[in-house]
């Protein structure tokens, strides 16, 4: 299973990526996770990354792209991936379908995660408390949330012209949101 999910940042991409990930036995692979592990090794890339994410901007491009492909050129991706937070721009789209038929596969589904906006403001505002993340304040809350409509949004347009756009409700609790993605991914997997 090769699959891309998507949503605005705190729609429980993160925590959904873990479940499905491990029942189709595949790596979670989520650009969040390789930015903050960059960042606090001090990497140049995470200082770069840094100067980005302070400002709820996208990392740029070519860096992200670099990173995900290596990523997804290791051996644990070979049997499929689930990609958390790529791609998020026009040009990833086209970069990762690049990456993805140049190993001779194709996606397999798009998951997007649609919760309300007031909610996801209060889930990031609650996480930045209990985990101490700096990053989430609630301006750059909200302006990576403009930064989502604005870039992200036209991406489920194009997935969905491909027929790979699998739409599932993430409001509730979590056990409810994942159960869901599961029967819509069982139904694609039958077809």
């Amino acid at each position: 299973m090769r699959m891309i999910l998507m949503g605005p940042p705190g729609a429980g991409k993160g925590t959904q990526a873990k479940f499905v990930a491990e029942h189709f036995k595949i790596p979670a692979i989520s650009t969040g996770d390789i930015f903050r592990a960059n960042v606090s090794q001090g990497t140049a890339l995470g200082v770069e990354a840094q100067r980005y994410m302070d400002a709820g901007e996208y990392v740029p491009d070519e860096v992200t792209n670099l990173m995900v492909r290596n990523r997804i050129d290791e051996a644990d991706a070979l049997p499929g991936f689930l990609l958390d937070g790529y791609p998020r721009t026009l040009a990833q789209v086209e970069e990762l379908d690049g990456m993805i038929a140049f190993t001779g596969h194709a996606l397999d589904a798009v998951v997007v995660l649609t919760v309300d906006q007031d909610e996801i403001v209060g889930r990031l505002l609650q996480r930045a408390e209990v985990e101490g993340r700096a990053d989430d304040t609630e301006d750059v809350i909200r302006r990576r949330q403009e930064v989502y409509a604005e870039q992200t949004e036209p991406l489920i347009e194009v997935y969905r012209g491909r027929g790979l756009i699998i739409e599932v409700d993430g409001m509730g609790e979590v056990a409810d949101v994942t159960q869901r993605i599961f029967d819509a991914l069982d139904v694609v997997s039958e077809s």
